[in-house]
């Protein structure tokens, strides 16, 4: 970890996990520079090893405030994250195991697909749900409400994966076990709520005559007016949405995992090891160096000591299952994944489709994905070496698990 800090241009210091600023993209270190000269950011600015520019705010970037909260600095997939399911089961099953359908890695990747909507579809049908059942959304703050999403539309997106970097995968840890992963978030219903919310910030900030300058989309809402209480409840359904959203995945998942291991590859009990569901882009409130603040994490994960977290490579590359160290200095945080070092357009310009799925061969992985010709968006030599990642936030996170891709299924 470095720290850069120029009195005569930053209002507060900026912490970086990497080893040198020549790692620092220049327009994620000029967004991180905005972000410290905030005139409610609070303490410093805290940068993961996987940092890399966004909108508005670096991805891998952590803000404190305790007078303001930002739309942009949670961004507009709200509660996007992880879920992992560990088991007891040989994942040498899926590979090793015939069906009629080809390898039982095979089999569960084409019954996933089926079972599961991916990129912009959404379910025909309204999904059960008593979360949405019961969520006392006319409480929420209505202001515009033609521009919010309505809760109709969540029943359809509940069990939805979406694209871009969201996936499921079924892996492999080092010791030969079974893990199943699941990456994604509050799909278009929080990404209604992230730029209506976004929108109301920008215009309250015009009203305020704001010292931000609109050009660095940070407009933020001050914590005691009534447009920040309803962003944050919009945010805590979103989160919650999001929560339940990957927890559906997964149940559907795991429901043709078991039934796949056991009509056709004779296990007979199947034991849960170990789980986690987490978000990496929210704003919650905790309290750090004495005082509470609305801490913002935007590809970001908390890191409290013994708290497990997820951190995911590149497609087909490796990921972790790590346990927090509380470091304060990171507002115990880590970082969510490996990290962009090209944007999407870029690796499908630089990668062909072949390419990748000669690597795919190579490692012997699945990839399940409708839509190919945009397969090299998200593939490993795109992103940072995760591995890189890891050794530079030694003191941020231990990993618990390390596993390596057998099928993933992409949006």
């Amino acid at each position: 970890m470095f720290v850069i800090y120029n009195k005569g241009e930053q209002r507060l210091p900026i912490k970086v996990w990497l080893k040198s600023k020549q790692d620092l993209d220049g327009e994620c270190l000029q967004q991180a520079l905005n972000l410290s000269n905030l005139p409610f950011a609070f303490k410093h600015i805290a940068l993961m090893p996987d940092t890399h520019t966004g909108y508005g705010m670096p991805i891998g970037g952590v803000m404190a405030s305790a007078e303001a909260i930002v739309p942009n600095a949670v961004g507009v997939d709200i509660g996007c994250g992880m879920g992992f399911v560990h088991l007891n089961v040989p994942a040498r099953l899926l590979r090793d195991v015939k069906t009629p359908n080809g390898t039982l890695a095979q089999h569960m990747v084409g019954q996933i697909m089926r079972a599961v909507p991916q990129g912009f579809e959404h379910h025909r049908q309204k999904q059960k749900s008593e979360f949405l059942d019961n969520f006392p959304i006319k409480k929420l703050y209505r202001y515009g409400a033609s521009k919010l999403p309505e809760l109709d539309e969540a029943y359809y997106q509940l069990g939805t994966l979406g694209g871009g970097n969201h996936f499921i995968e079924l892996q492999e840890d080092e010791e030969g076990l079974l893990g199943v992963m699941v990456h994604t978030g509050s799909r278009n219903f929080g990404y209604k709520v992230a730029n209506f919310f976004n929108a109301i910030a920008q215009d309250l900030n015009k009203e305020m005559k704001s010292p931000v300058p609109p050009q660095h989309q940070l407009a933020y809402l001050p914590l005691d007016t009534k447009e920040a209480k309803g962003y944050i409840g919009w945010m805590n359904f979103a989160l919650e949405f999001a929560r339940h959203n990957r927890l559906l995945i997964m149940e559907r998942v795991l429901n043709i995992v078991y039934t796949g291991l056991k009509e056709y590859g004779g296990v007979k009990e199947i034991e849960v090891l170990l789980e986690a569901n987490a978000h990496h882009n929210y704003a919650v409130e905790e309290t750090h160096f004495g005082r509470k603040v609305w801490v913002h994490r935007k590809g970001a994960i908390r890191a409290n000591r013994g708290e497990l977290a997820i951190i995911p490579g590149a497609m087909g590359h490796y990921s972790y299952i790590v346990e927090g160290l509380g470091n304060p200095e990171s507002f115990c945080t880590a970082s969510h994944g490996a990290g962009r070092v090209m944007g999407r357009k870029q690796a499908v310009r630089e990668f062909s489709v072949d390419e990748v799925l000669r690597d795919f061969k190579t490692k012997d992985i699945v990839l399940g994905k409708r839509q190919r010709r945009d397969t090299a968006e998200e593939y490993y030599k795109a992103y940072k070496d995760i591995d890189e990642v890891m050794e530079n936030q030694k003191d941020l996170v231990k990993p618990v698990l390390k596993l390596k891709t057998v099928a993933v299924v992409k949006g």
